[in-house]
C-alpha cells in the first residue's frame, strides 16, 4: 500500500538519522543549497549511500535537485518544510475533549 499522505511521507523520510542530518545541513545552507559532494564532505557519507538518502528526501517532497551543468545542487523546499511544521503545530494547545 502506498502512503499518499505527504506529511506522513515527509516525517518518515526525516525519521532516519542520516536523512535528518542531510536535511538540517541543507536548511543551514539556505536557498543556495549544496552540491552532492559538499554534503558528503560535511557529513562523511559515502556517495552511494548519500544518493539513496537524497532520493528519499526528494521523493518525500522535502528536497529539490537542480542540475547545473555537471553539478547537482540540492535545496530544501522551504514551502514544503513550512507546510509540515504548520501541520504539526496547527492545533497546538487547543485542548482535547475528555
Amino acid at each position: 500500500m502506498v502512503d499518499t499522505n505527504p506529511h506522513a511521507r515527509a516525517l518518515a523520510a526525516l525519521g532516519h538519522d542520516a536523512r535528518l542530518s542531510i536535511f538540517r545541513l541543507l536548511v543551514k545552507a539556505g536557498h543556495d543549497g549544496l552540491r552532492v559532494g559538499e554534503i558528503g564532505d560535511h557529513l562523511g557519507i559515502a556517495p552511494s549511500t548519500l544518493a539513496h538518502h537524497l532520493s528519499s528526501l526528494v521523493d518525500a517532497g522535502l528536497v529539490v535537485q537542480d542540475k547545473q551543468g555537471r553539478e547537482v545542487f540540492n535545496h530544501v523546499d522551504f514551502a514544503a518544510m513550512n507546510r509540515l511544521v504548520g501541520f504539526l503545530t496547527a492545533q497546538c494547545c487547543v485542548g482535547v475533549s475528555r
